[in-house]
């Protein structure tokens, strides 16, 4: 059977990679603009407060995984009492570790937090299609990713930073896999926690070079038009072909940057009957036509072997979150 949550994982090749780690004591507030970055956090030990603009707070504890797939405004604080205005200043105590708060006597919380990396281009087309915020807590087996994370991270072990990334990548994936059962409000994972809704999801992917249409999703979904409509829309939060849409150029991406077939034969492969349908439609959604995207990629491909590590689709920035007076920590 079709598993769309796989396929879009492998799509996105998500990396969440370790950052930093930060201890806190008394009260203590700090909050950055993240850019649309995503942003996560592990709770090893105490709790704190985190809030997304235009979001409530959310009291964090130990065990919980927090996971924002595209953080803008992100406010973190202590659990104590602290003056909505205050701007606290993260201390390096050595290199990736902070004490934040007050900096002489016993910590009150440990927390590991980061950025999660997709290693794909195609990032823009499918993060939207998850939810806001993930935050799970009282899952057995994330649960015992974090006593590992714990664990690990106050240890001195060779190859320690190693074995920090690969437990956060299987974190990432765990968390994904839990989110319909966190209060997610909305997004892919959730409506595939829908019976109804993921029978006409796993159609589409199934075969997505077929001509779609509402009436025939919604027969899937076994449903009437309008009601197969209206749960889609309100639970994926985009139309159901809208969703289609943005597969298929995810899909036509992937083909483009790894499948040695011509434009046409990608056209097909993806629902449309002639490469110069495809083209408009690929060009409207990605900014560019198909051939020059395919282009860009070989330049890349030939800079890589050449030991240049260029990517003209993905910009460069400096690993990791950065934290400075206005880090979330």
């Amino acid at each position: 059977m079709v598993d769309p949550l796989a396929e879009m994982i492998l799509l996105l090749r998500p990396t969440a990679r370790f950052s930093k780690q930060v201890v806190g004591a008394g009260a203590w507030r700090v909050s950055r603009s993240d850019g649309g970055e995503s942003f996560y956090c592990v709770v090893l030990e105490g709790g704190c407060r985190l809030r997304l603009d235009g979001c409530d707070t959310v009291v964090l504890q130990a065990g919980d995984f927090v996971l924002v797939p595209a953080a803008y405004g992100v406010t973190m604080s202590s659990l104590h009492e602290v003056d909505p205005a205050a701007s606290s200043i993260p201390v390096e105590l050595e290199k990736g570790f902070f004490r934040i708060g007050a900096q002489q006597g016993p910590t009150d919380m440990r927390i590991l937090a980061g950025h999660c990396s997709f290693d794909s281009p195609d990032a823009a087309l499918l993060v939207p299609l998850m939810p806001q915020l993930i935050h799970i807590r009282g899952e057995e087996r994330l649960a015992t990713l974090v006593r590992l994370l714990g664990d690990e991270s106050r240890g001195k072990r060779p190859a320690r930073d190693v074995v920090l990334a690969r437990l956060l990548d299987v974190l990432f994936i765990e968390a994904l896999r839990s989110a319909s059962a966190s209060g997610v409000d909305r997004g892919l994972v959730l409506a595939l926690s829908d019976p109804r809704l993921a029978a006409a999801i796993r159609a589409m992917h199934a075969h997505p070079a077929r001509v779609w249409t509402v009436n025939e999703l919604a027969s899937e979904a076994a449903l009437s038009r309008s009601a197969f409509f209206d749960r889609f829309n309100r639970v994926m939060g985009m139309p159901p072909m809208e969703y289609l849409l943005a597969w298929r150029m995810a899909l036509a991406r992937n083909l483009l940057r790894h499948g040695d077939i011509g434009i046409a034969e990608v056209a097909q492969r993806v629902g449309y009957s002639s490469a110069s349908t495809f083209s408009v439609a690929f060009s409207r959604h990605v900014g560019m036509p198909p051939a020059r995207y395919a282009r860009g990629v070989e330049v890349a491909t030939r800079q890589e072997a050449d030991g240049l590590g260029l990517d003209p689709f993905q910009p460069t920035r400096p690993d990791g979150i950065g934290i400075t007076t206005t880090a979330p920590a």
